[in-house]
C-alpha cells in the first residue's frame, strides 16, 4: 500500500511542524491583504467630458482652420481610483482630445484620446470616435444693432454704441450664417452707461453657435437727459369724396406721438390724416397734418375698403360718414 494513501501517514505529515506552517499561512494572507488593499479601495465614477480639438497643421495651430459640427460634443468617461481622488474631479479636469492635424477640409470621423488625471485610470469611454467638419477660419465685420427695452410713450431716448461694429470669427460655413450682431437688451436711465454682450444671429433671428465676436461686448450710453415734451394723439382721417363710401377702415397705428412745446401739446387731442380714396380694398400711406411747431414720431398707414355709392339713392337721403378714426367698421 502506498504511503500517501495511508491516513495515518497523511496525519503525521500534516501535524509535522504545524506552528511553522500556520505562521507561514498567516504571513502569506497578510501580504496579500496589504498588496491588494489599494485595488480593493478603488471605486469607479463617470464624467461627461467636453471634446477639445487639437490642430497643428503646418505648425500654425488653429489660426487658419476651424472645426464645427462636432458630434457628439462630449464623451462619457468612466475613471477608476481612490474615492477621495475621484470626488475632487469634475468633467473639466479630464481631457478628451480629437486631433485633426493634417486632416483635409471637409467632414471627418476620428478617435478621441482621453487623458485621465493622475491617480486615476481609464476604465471606459463612450463613444470612442466623433464626427465633425474642418473648415477655413473666417472673420467678418458687421455693424452692431442696439437692443434696448421699449421706452415709455412720453420719452424719445438717444443712445451711443462704442464701438459701433465688431468682427465675428469662426468656421467659414458658420460665419456665413451670421446676418447681424445685436447687443443684449438693456434698460438705461438718462445718462447711464453699461456694457452689453454681443449675440450673433442668423437671418431668422436665431443665435448662431460656434462663433466668437471681437470685441465680445460694447458700451451703450444713454445720451438724453430725461423726459421730452411728447404726447400721443389719435389719428382722424379726412372724409371720402361724395361718390364713395368707406365700409372698412383700419389705421395703423391709431395714434401717433408728437413732439412740441408743452403749451401746444396741451391743446392737441387729435391730428388729421389725409388719404387718397379710391374704389377697392387697399393699403395706403396717411399724410399727417401736424400743427406748426410739432413733429410726428411715427408714420401711419391705413387699410381701406371703399365702395361706390349707388346712383339710385338721392344724396339727401344718404348722409356721408363722419371722420374716420383708427377703428374698424362700416
Amino acid at each position: 500500500m502506498r504511503r500517501w494513501l495511508d491516513p495515518r501517514y497523511l496525519w503525521r505529515r500534516a501535524m509535522h511542524n504545524l506552528p511553522a506552517k500556520v505562521l507561514a499561512l498567516l504571513v502569506a494572507v497578510t501580504l496579500w491583504v496589504v498588496a491588494t488593499s489599494d485595488r480593493r479601495a478603488n471605486v469607479e465614477q463617470g464624467f461627461d467630458v467636453p471634446v477639445t480639438v487639437s490642430d497643428t497643421t503646418g505648425g500654425r495651430g488653429e489660426g487658419t482652420r476651424a472645426v464645427s459640427g462636432l458630434t457628439p460634443a462630449t464623451v462619457r468617461v468612466t475613471l477608476s481610483g481612490r474615492r477621495e481622488r475621484l470626488q475632487e474631479l469634475t468633467g473639466d479636469d479630464v481631457r478628451a482630445v480629437v486631433d485633426v492635424t493634417g486632416v483635409p477640409e471637409g467632414s471627418f470621423t476620428l478617435p478621441v484620446t482621453v487623458e485621465s488625471p493622475s491617480g486615476t485610470s481609464l476604465r471606459e469611454q463612450r463613444p470612442r470616435r466623433v464626427q465633425g467638419f474642418v473648415d477655413t477660419r473666417l472673420g467678418r465685420t458687421l455693424p452692431v444693432t442696439l437692443s434696448v427695452a421699449t421706452p415709455p410713450e412720453t420719452s424719445v431716448p438717444r443712445y451711443s454704441v462704442t464701438p459701433d461694429e465688431a468682427t465675428v470669427r469662426g468656421p467659414g460655413r458658420v460665419v456665413r450664417e451670421v446676418a447681424r450682431l445685436v447687443s443684449t437688451p438693456l434698460s438705461l436711465a438718462p445718462g447711464d452707461e453699461r456694457e452689453a454682450a454681443l449675440i450673433a444671429l442668423d437671418a431668422e433671428g436665431q443665435p448662431v453657435p460656434g462663433v466668437t465676436t471681437s470685441p465680445a461686448s460694447v458700451t451703450v450710453r444713454r445720451l438724453d437727459t430725461g423726459e421730452l415734451p411728447v404726447k400721443a394723439v389719435r389719428v382722424v382721417l379726412n372724409d371720402p369724396p361724395p361718390g364713395l363710401r368707406v365700409t372698412s377702415v383700419s389705421v395703423q397705428p391709431s395714434s401717433v406721438r408728437l413732439i412740441a412745446a408743452p403749451e401746444l401739446l396741451s391743446r392737441l387731442r387729435e391730428v388729421t390724416g389725409v388719404v387718397t380714396y379710391r374704389e377697392g380694398t387697399y393699403t395706403a400711406p396717411v399724410t399727417l397734418r401736424v400743427p406748426a411747431g410739432a413733429q410726428a414720431l411715427e408714420t401711419v398707414n391705413v387699410r381701406l375698403t371703399v365702395e361706390r355709392r349707388p346712383t339710385t339713392t338721392p344724396p339727401d337721403d344718404d348722409s356721408s360718414p363722419g371722420p374716420q378714426t383708427g377703428t374698424s367698421g362700416p
